[in-house]
């Protein structure tokens, strides 16, 4: 078997496994479901795969590895420029999923990544943790310095909001729609302007006191 089909083969059952993981969630989708879809056997996804769970991981590692790429290239240069710009710092976080979700090839993972917030896959929590913990980290460390005021356990809060948010707006189920004339890529510039603007007024609020917080339990 040649390279070039070898590589065409594993692609076609990345992209078919996608789409059905995508539609029907990882549970709900089996093997022998994505080998029809790509138009392969059973053996050909265990050769490149080796199992289910492997093949679940390596649909995220296609997209993610260039994603985070793209986030620290961002958050370097970012950082480089004014080690104090929060907001250029949640452009880098931000920005590269929210093209990902108007690209068409992108589409389907986008609802991939909702489906990971909702099923319980503890195995594909530790991949994500082991191979890309690391980009959140380095955000971490980067708004830390940006807002050394900030206390550790506040910020880790803050961003998994601001992650919360965006895969929201990435999934599109908010209730603002693109406006009449506006394009998909002016959307997703006005989109990720405002949650750029949202996060960081969450990131510098102040911490609210011991009393505070009570009160405000005492009327939810």
């Amino acid at each position: 078997m040649s390279t070039a089909t070898q590589f065409s083969t594993k692609d076609r059952i990345l992209a078919a496994a996608e789409e059905l993981f995508a539609r029907q969630g990882f549970a709900g989708t089996s093997l022998r479901e994505v080998t029809r879809r790509a138009n392969v056997n059973i053996a050909a996804v265990n050769y490149h795969f080796g199992s289910k769970d492997n093949l679940v991981n390596e649909v995220f590692r296609r997209r993610m590895d260039d994603m985070s790429a793209r986030r620290l290239d961002a958050l370097h240069a970012a950082v480089a420029a004014d080690p104090r710009d929060l907001e250029a710092i949640l452009g880098a976080f931000i920005e590269p999923p929210l093209a990902l979700a108007i690209d068409r090839s992108g589409s389907a993972f986008v609802r991939i990544i909702a489906r990971a917030y909702a099923e319980k896959n503890d195995g594909l929590r530790r991949f994500l943790s082991d191979n890309y913990g690391h980009v959140l980290r380095e955000f971490a460390n980067a708004i830390a310095a940006a807002l050394p005021g900030l206390d550790r356990d506040d910020l880790y809060w803050r961003l998994d909001f601001t992650a919360g948010a965006l895969t929201y707006a990435m999934a599109d189920f908010g209730i603002t729609q693109r406006a009449d004339g506006r394009t998909e890529a002016a959307h997703c510039r006005h989109a990720a302007d405002a949650l750029i603007q949202f996060a960081a007024a969450g990131l510098r609020a102040p911490r609210p006191s011991s009393a505070s917080r009570q009160g405000t339990h005492d009327h939810v």
